[in-house]
């Protein structure tokens, strides 16, 4: 997984505003946050890319139009939503990290 995160900043280089958008960064656009912006958007489903395969990004999509989810899986008692819950924050910590300057 670090290798991965380590070549975070050359994926952010390579990809263009162009490339299609994923799951992640249509739910952060779509869901006309404040905060949210084009570049924002895209660098958090980047870091995505990297962390969280389609299933997880689908569901962590899901969050933007219905947060309350995302506390029903929290507070899962089931595993596999125990294990990604495990992913999600890791990768939450990890854009969180990466993507600051794409915040203004």
């Amino acid at each position: 997984m670090g290798f991965k995160l380590a070549t975070l900043a050359i994926v952010m280089g390579l990809t263009s505003g162009a490339a299609l958008a994923g799951p992640i960064e249509r739910a952060c656009l779509k869901a006309d946050r404040k905060a949210a912006s084009r570049p924002l958007c895209n660098c958090v489903q980047q870091v995505a890319d990297l962390t969280l395969d389609n299933s997880d990004q689908r569901l962590a999509a899901s969050f933007f139009a219905d947060p309350h989810r995302a506390q029903v899986i929290r507070q899962s008692d089931n595993n596999s939503h125990e294990k990604f819950w495990k992913r999600y924050k890791q990768f939450g910590a990890n854009a969180e990290s990466y993507c600051r300057a794409a915040r203004s």
